[in-house]
This record gives structure tokens, C-alpha cells and sequence, in this order.
């Protein structure tokens, strides 16, 4: 890969706005705990799972660049549309089921070591992994407003 070809990443009308609807979901995430908690918490800028879906703005934000730019009825957009929903499906059910296990064995683990019958404290299991179907919709509307903006 030469210069030219990663100069012309940066202005690829699918991978910019995908990039944009990414990194404005994960800003938004930050602000929005500054504003509700009145704190700051560096880990949601770069975390997975919280409002809105960064993944969603992701794969919605190509989807859509993809039907705007190559026709909403091309085999291209129609590739985009089927992994945006793949993996909008899988932030709500696989890796939210995977964060609420995660949650219940944590307090297992927490009560077992209270009461002693646990001696080591193993690394905390994350907890925030998936999305609620609100901040799906968010992200998704997120990137979509991204893709239209950018195109």
C-alpha cells in the first residue's frame, strides 16, 4: 500500500462516514455521563456497549453511504444492509446476554470472597458489553443522519 492508496482511505465515501458515525457514537457516549453523572469517564470514549451503539453508527453509517452512493437497490448496499443487521442482532442478544452473565458472576464471586470461602479476588469480568434496542436505534439513526450528511 502506497501513500496515494491511504490517502484515498480518508476519502472513501463508505469507510468515512462508517469512521465518522463511530467516533461521533463514542464521543456522544462520554458527554452523555458527563452530563447525567457530572463526571468524567474516559473509559466510554473508547468502551464497548452504553448510549448510543457505536457499532450500530458504524455499520448503518456504511450501509447507508453504500445505498446512497451505489443505488439502495444494488447487490453492494444489499451486502451492508444484511451485516448492519447481523451485527445490530448480535449487540442485543448475544453480547447483552454475555454482560448480564458477566454481572451475576461477579456478585458470585463478590459474595463468595466475603465470605471467605473464595481466596483470590480474579480480574473484575466486563460487564457493559451489549446494547439495548433504544441505543441500537440511536446508533442506527446516528449513522444514517452521518452517511446523509456526508454524501
Amino acid at each position: 500500500m502506497n501513500e496515494s492508496d491511504l490517502l484515498a482511505m480518508f476519502g472513501n465515501p463508505v469507510l468515512v462516514p462508517a469512521g465518522m458515525g463511530w467516533l461521533s457514537a463514542q464521543l456522544l457516549k462520554g458527554v452523555l455521563i458527563l452530563i447525567l453523572h457530572r463526571r468524567i469517564d474516559w473509559g466510554r470514549f473508547t468502551g464497548t456497549g452504553g448510549m448510543p451503539s457505536s457499532h450500530s453508527a458504524f455499520v448503518v453509517g456504511a450501509a447507508a453511504s453504500l445505498g446512497l452512493h451505489y443505488g439502495w437497490n444494488s447487490p453492494l448496499f444489499a451486502l451492508g444492509a444484511v451485516l448492519a443487521i447481523i451485527v445490530m442482532y448480535d449487540a442485543a442478544g448475544v453480547r447483552r446476554a454475555a454482560g448480564r452473565h458477566a454481572a451475576r458472576i461477579n456478585q458470585i464471586i463478590d459474595r463468595m470472597t466475603a465470605s471467605g470461602s473464595f481466596e483470590l479476588k480474579p480480574e473484575e469480568l466486563k460487564e457493559l458489553l451489549g446494547h439495548t434496542p433504544l441505543e441500537i436505534l440511536a446508533g442506527a439513526l446516528l449513522g444514517v443522519l452521518i452517511a446523509v450528511a456526508c454524501s
